[in-house]
């Protein structure tokens, strides 16, 4: 139970900060409203128990035998934030010289591009490496891996909707055209400093 409850708090940890998955679903939330935030939530929660699934299943031993495999996820989740920081940016731009608000509803890929984004967050095959082996599986393996799917799920499931949460609040009092390219421009540079932090702080996972 001790183990369960370390990895308990890492997840937490690791799914309150700030970060991509949490800037992302904030902006949905503010600008489209917390039911059109829950897709993208599920990508989220839905990515993570993939990528748990495949830990489970022995990928970590990809990581060990491959240390290059981190270095690529690296670069390609940097390169996916630079991308999205970008898109975000260039148009409020392109949506500034519009009479009528930006369109603010939520495209159908959304749930899909973060649930495949999470497979690109070294970060999060950091914290799901380590809580599996902090954990273990423990002497009835069934009902331990029971247990770290319910983490997996309930924890970033209620840090998304704090995120989703604040997210509201912040446009309640920013509700003007200005105001909300003003904060994707805002997200979009937050999305940018991710992916410099991604690559200037790098974590070896070949002993994880």
């Amino acid at each position: 139970m001790s183990a369960l409850l370390i990895g308990a708090g890492l997840i937490a940890v690791a799914t309150i900060t700030p970060g991509p998955n949490n800037l992302l679903v904030m902006r949905i939330a503010a600008r489209s409203g917390f039911m059109s935030a829950l897709p993208a939530m599920a990508g989220v929660v839905a990515g993570g128990l993939a990528m748990w699934a495949l830990v489970t299943a022995g990928a970590s031993v990809a990581f060990q035998a491959q240390p290059r495999l981190y270095t690529v996820i690296t670069i390609a989740g940097a390169a996916y934030l630079c991308w999205m920081g970008a898109r975000l940016i260039v148009g409020t731009f392109a949506a500034s010289g519009r009479s009528l608000p930006a369109e603010t509803s939520v495209r159908p890929n959304s749930a899909m591009a973060l649930f495949g984004f999470q497979f690109l967050n070294p970060k999060g095959w950091v914290l799901v490496l380590t809580v599996t082996a902090a954990v273990g599986n423990g002497a009835a393996h069934l009902q331990t891996s029971l247990m770290l799917a319910a983490l997996f799920t309930v924890i970033p499931a209620l840090c998304l909707a704090l995120w989703c949460a604040m997210g509201i609040l912040m446009m309640r009092y920013l509700d003007t055209h200005a105001a909300r390219n003003w904060i994707d421009r805002l997200m979009g540079a937050l999305l940018f400093v991710s992916a410099l932090m991604l690559v200037l702080v790098p974590v070896d996972m070949s002993h994880r």
